[in-house]
């Protein structure tokens, strides 16, 4: 009867979490659907790929429509054979953002169950994780992937616990390898990193604790061997994915340095420090994960544009000079944004009542939990805190492997977000349930920490201003008195309604507990008001940054990059920034479309009207020199900051001949002016001329000097390739493009000499395969980042096709995996059934 109570009371909350997710993301139950930036980005960078998918039906891994070309394994390739994405896809049967907060409550409800084994308790903690703020900031910008992953946490960990502390061995195998694999399907490779250095704490907790011999050795080296083998295979179900992946990063901006610099050095892996750190947390910026504004919220809050009227007129009541005004400008940053960072779109808030509960759950919480929750917790906000703690960071960057891969270092407060709310709900379930913890114990500690918890707040309400400062160096330097005054005294005024607040949720939840203790209420109330009170208080924080006014009508979010503006589309715009932001590119958008409509041919598309480097609106209507991903190829990105980033006007043209950029955008959005450019190279070019150069820094710097339609730059170390490969000039000469797919393309050439081919291509040294009149041949890097091969002189036909080796391979591990997985889980089952039997 229990387990069939239980198993109905966990239906009902599963139901219960469906119902809450729509209930958030209402406008989902009109046809609306989530506008996010980076998913917009998305679409336009990947339509090629999409395409490819459609018109075809199987997948393209490279794709032509960002930066010059690049791998789509971080684009949202599939994989053939993918077993383990469609369960996935199974579990997201409910639509977006209602998907990912369903997943964020279930899946903690499992952990919480796990730990405590009370349905009650578990949702309670459900709804503390699945509630916070990070999460929904995330969801808003569109890093799918990011909470996607995060939503995993939960229930692998549940699996380790059912292998390590409950010694369910088969359940948590199967547990742990199913959210394993899940989790690395999600494709978050940074989130999984984070979670796995919080669980070397729970390792090496268990490790200690067979030591001390409050459990067997026995049980933990059984233990931590089903973890591993259900952590391979929940790897190898994904080996498709990661071992691409693998081989493409380490071609990346987070693979090794090809430059030598002031910022660079050669050969070194990974990120420059600065990139990997300029998201760092301020160590007292870490307490708005207690109280949201202490630092103030998004950068770009409602409040800010009241404030910044209030700003320009005090500047026209008051400024002296056009100097003054000029230092006004310089100083003036983010209004509703006074932290540590460059900016953010909100801060990590917890709430301050999960926060409380964690506090007060370090000190009831069983042990095996409390130390290495403690330890985790610890070493991931001081993690976040980046460059304000170096000696941690460089010893993580410099020794700690594949660190140096991940940027922003703030993130890793998602580690927090998951424990916190699991230690909160196993001190709160022992405070009630206990009866080993002594009755002035629990009256004593929740005395002290009440009053040290609403202590602080009332110092930093009485003194907070000159405790936290509200204003940043720069503003200090630049701003007059009568503007920084009012700056801060805006800012106090933000942070206080919010500390305010903090000040009575914890009075609430602390009063509720003392009158729960003294047995004035019931527990069950006590968890009803503590749920209700939370809820409140998260559910209105998280509105400020996701809310209805994040969903649109279907066609702006289905086709972000419309080339005409209606009444019909300005009415439907309405007052939403981000859709008039979207309108406002039109023009350029049927710019663009126009070009690809009257030239179907192959070539790029530089875009000067928009940011060239953080746009994908060329790409959505054809291949582009510029785009938006984190994750670029080395190369690429050491072209952008030679050049680029320099505007270098001089030089910059002939990078966009070299390019094959035979169309350029001028002007404004409003007016866009499309050049043709008669001096691109083509797709393909004969040069007899070669030069090389002993590093890469001369390949870069010579490529900007050359003629690239003449002469080739070769790096010394391919000049063996020439070997018995005479090159000799030929004005009669053609190389021309006759087939183009994203991952095939095909050229006639005709030469009375030998000649090399260079083809504006980006290189990429795996996968891609050359074939001159079906025979196979290598091919060399030129001109920094071009592909080139030796031609022969004669009629030939030059193809080249992207056939990664490591897809097949990938594939044939994935089904060996899965395959593993389910005869390990039969046998299991079936071993635990026969158990059963002899028991009855």
């Amino acid at each position: 009867m229990t387990k069939n109570k239980n198993l109905i009371y966990s239906i009902v909350c599963l139901v219960f979490f469906m119902v809450i997710g729509y209930l958030y993301a209402y406008p989902v139950l009109s046809g609306k659907q989530l506008f996010q930036h980076d998913i917009v980005q998305y679409k336009g960078g990947a339509k090629e790929l999409l395409d490819y998918r459609a018109q075809y039906g199987k997948e393209t891994y490279w794709s032509n429509s960002m930066f010059g070309g690049m791998p789509t394994y971080q684009m949202g390739s599939q994989f053939r054979g993918d077993v383990i994405k469609q369960i996935d896809n199974l579990l997201n049967f409910l639509p977006k953002p209602v998907n990912y907060l369903f997943l964020l409550f279930s899946g903690f409800f499992l952990l919480g169950y796990v730990a405590v084994r009370n349905w009650k308790y578990a949702l309670l903690g459900a709804l503390f994780f699945g509630l916070s703020t990070y999460f929904y900031i995330i969801i808003a910008a569109g890093h799918n992937g990011k909470v996607h992953t995060i939503a995993y946490f939960a229930p692998l960990l549940a699996g380790i616990l059912l292998v390590y502390i409950r010694k369910k061995y088969v359940v948590g195998f199967i547990v742990t390898t199913l959210f394993m694999g899940l989790q690395i399907a999600a494709n978050h490779p940074q989130m999984t990193y984070y979670l796995f250095l919080a669980l070397a704490f729970l390792f090496i907790s268990e490790l200690i604790r067979a030591i001390q011999k409050k459990t067997s050795v026995k049980h933990f080296v059984i233990s931590s061997g089903i973890i591993a083998l259900a952590c391979i295979l929940g790897v190898g179900m994904n080996s498709q994915r990661i071992m691409a992946n693998a081989e493409y990063v380490t071609e990346t901006v987070r693979g090794k340095q090809i430059l030598d610099n002031e910022r660079h050095t050669a050969d070194k892996s990974g990120m420059d420090k600065e990139s990997i750190l300029m998201w760092s947390y301020g160590k007292l910026e870490t307490l708005n994960l207690f109280i949201p504004r202490l630092m103030g919220g998004g950068s770009n809050e409602p409040e800010g544009e009241e404030m910044m009227e209030t700003i320009q007129q005090l500047v026209q009541e008051n400024a002296q000079s056009q100097a003054e005004v000029d230092n006004i400008v310089r100083g003036l940053t983010n209004m509703t944004y006074w932290g540590d960072q460059p900016g953010t779109s909100g801060p990590a808030y917890q709430g301050a009542i999960v926060v409380f509960l964690a506090i007060l759950g370090f000190f009831f919480a069983w042990k095996k939990y409390r130390y290495w929750i403690l330890g985790a917790s610890v070493l991931t906000i001081m993690l976040a805190w980046g460059s304000n703690l170096m000696f941690l960071s460089d010893f993580f960057i410099d020794v700690v492997p594949f660190y140096n891969k991940f940027r922003a270092p703030s993130s890793i407060l998602v580690v927090v977000e998951l424990l916190f709310p699991l230690i909160a709900i196993i001190g709160l379930y022992r405070f009630y349930t206990d009866e080993t913890l002594d009755h002035s114990y629990k009256k004593k500690i929740l005395t002290n920490v009440s009053a040290v918890v609403l202590g602080i707040i009332l110092i930093l309400l009485i003194f907070g201003k000159s405790l936290l400062g509200f204003h940043t160096d720069n503003e200090k330097t630049y701003l007059p008195p009568y503007l920084l005054d009012y700056l801060v005294d805006e800012r106090f005024s933000m942070f206080r309604t919010d500390a305010i607040k903090a000040l009575l949720f914890v009075a609430i939840i602390a009063a509720t507990l003392w009158l729960s203790l003294n047995k004035k209420i019931s527990q069950n109330l006590a968890l009803t008001v503590i749920a209700a009170v939370s809820i409140f208080d998260l559910w209105t924080v998280n509105q400020r940054y996701l809310n209805e006014d994040n969903f649109v009508d279907a066609v702006f979010a289905e086709n972000p990059f419309q080339t005409e503006v209606t009444d019909l589309l300005i009415d439907k715009v309405g007052d939403n920034r981000e859709l008039q932001g979207l309108l406002m590119n039109a023009n350029v958008n049927k710019t663009l479309e126009t070009i690809a409509e009257r030239d179907k041919g192959h070539y790029r598309i530089y875009n000067q009207a928009i940011n060239p480097f953080g746009e994908t609106n060329t790409s959505y209507f054809k291949s582009s020199v510029g785009g938006y991903h984190a994750v670029k190829l080395r190369r690429y990105d050491d072209l952008i900051g030679e050049y680029f980033s320099k505007m270098d006007t001089v030089k910059i043209p002939k990078i966009l001949n070299m390019l094959n950029t035979k169309y350029m955008i001028f002007g404004d959005v409003q007016e866009p002016q499309a050049v043709p450019n008669p001096h691109a190279n083509g797709n393909a070019w004969f040069v007899s001329d070669v030069e090389f150069v002993k590093t890469p820094n001369e390949e870069i710097r010579r490529i900007g000097e050359i003629d690239s339609k003449k002469t080739a730059i070769i790096a010394a170390s391919d000049q063996n390739y020439f070997d018995g490969k005479p090159l000799a000039a030929d004005s009669t000469a053609y190389l021309k493009l006759t087939k183009y797919k994203a991952d095939e393309l095909e050229f006639s050439a005709e030469s009375k000499t030998p000649q090399l081919a260079v083809f504006s291509e980006i290189y990429y040294p795996k996968g891609w395969k050359v074939f001159v009149d079906e025979k196979e041949v290598p091919y060399i890097k030129a001109n920094y980042l071009l592909r080139a091969v030796h031609v022969p002189a004669g009629i030939h036909t030059v193809r080249m096709v992207f056939e990664p080796e490591v897809i097949e391979k990938g594939k044939l591990i994935s089904t060996i995996s899965f395959g593993f997985f389910l005869l390990l889980s039969v046998s299991g089952g079936y071993f635990m059934f026969r158990q059963r039997k002899s028991k009855e």
